[in-house]
């Protein structure tokens, strides 16, 4: 693939006006230094030395086009609390538009809590993750507002990408009107559904990992049967294009035409850290097709990052510079 090209869609990134609509989450990280075994349990005891939190989920995405150079605009729901207050704080420091973030009293933030420990002269590793999330949808009234906020800020935008965890913020009102959008084919709307691909309908792609697939079809993929389910799939969403991430296996791109394409996996398999590696390669794949490229120039760009992305602790952002460096040392 033309190395000059893809760094002119690089360059195009800059001022793509994309609306990010999805579930906004709270990634806490707690580190702290083992020291020695508890007397109460067998447990080791963490001596607490401090804690970040950063933005995740569909608030990761914003985060990633934000760092990439888009002019991004989130819709979402927060709750009334210490997290939510914590992540909009967040992106408002990094100069992101926070107006579309609903504050509710009657839900809370979901957040994912990650306790890291480690020795002095040791890599600090997760121990456990604790998720704290809702356990219904939003409320109606809370989905008339998210929809009109939606509604007024959708023409502004020159894309829309839906971080879909399945977290409450995309209620069956919210999911009509993002497809009643994207069957008109005026905008590009991009997908990243945990549990509900199949819900999506005539958007330009999506971008599911190995997964995500198989929870959809109720199928373990294999080398043998993956262009069956891709274009499956591909074929029930009436979408553009369809990107599986596959871990080390690579991508593999599914297009309308009948077109697959193999993507080798970028850099090495000795991963540091694939946490929210899926939303750093949606939102590199959006904002290249923001930019004017072609399916496969999306893919080869969001297979960059993710590479890099995944090399890096924790949640994480890639810049254009570093995917510049990895277009040239390839």
């Amino acid at each position: 693939m033309n190395k000059n090209k893809l760094k002119a869609i690089l360059k195009n990134f800059s001022g793509q006006k994309i609306l990010v609509i999805g579930d906004m989450v709270a990634d806490e990280y707690i580190f702290g230094m083992t020291s020695r075994i508890s007397r109460e349990a067998p447990v080791i005891i963490l001596k607490y030395t401090s804690q970040a939190v950063l933005p995740g989920c569909g608030a990761n995405a914003v985060n990633n086009i934000n760092t990439l150079g888009g002019d991004v605009f989130p819709l979402g729901v927060v709750g009334d609390d210490e997290m939510g207050r914590g992540l909009i704080n967040t992106l408002k420091k990094k100069g992101i538009n926070t107006e579309g973030i609903i504050s509710d009293k009657t839900r809370l933030t979901p957040t994912k809590t990650r306790i890291l420990a480690g020795g002095y002269n040791t890599t600090k590793q997760q121990v456990i993750r604790i998720d704290r999330e809702n356990n219904d949808t939003i409320s109606r009234k809370t989905e008339e507002r998210l929809l009109k906020i939606f509604m007024e800020t959708v023409d502004i935008a020159d894309t829309i990408l839906v971080s879909d965890y399945g977290l409450g913020t995309l209620s069956e009102g919210i999911l009509n009107s993002i497809n009643r959008l994207a069957k008109k084919g005026e905008k590009i709307v991009t997908v990243d559904s945990r549990f509900d691909i199949l819900k999506y309908c005539y958007v330009t792609a999506a971008t599911p990992n190995t997964e995500e697939v198989e929870w959809a079809l109720n199928v373990a993929l294999n080398e043998n049967n993956i262009k069956h389910h891709g274009q499956k799939i591909l074929k029930q969403i009436q979408s553009n294009g369809l990107l599986i991430t596959r871990g080390k296996e690579g991508m593999t791109l599914f297009e309308k035409n009948g077109d697959i394409t193999e993507i080798d996996i970028y850099g090495t398999d000795e991963v540091a850290d694939v946490t929210g590696a899926g939303d750093t390669v949606i939102s590199t794949f959006t904002l290249a097709l923001a930019a004017k490229a072609s399916m496969k120039e999306a893919a080869r760009l969001a297979n960059y990052a993710g590479g890099i992305v995944v090399m890096k602790s924790g949640t994480a952002t890639v810049t254009t510079e570093e995917i510049w460096n990895a277009i040239d040392n390839e």
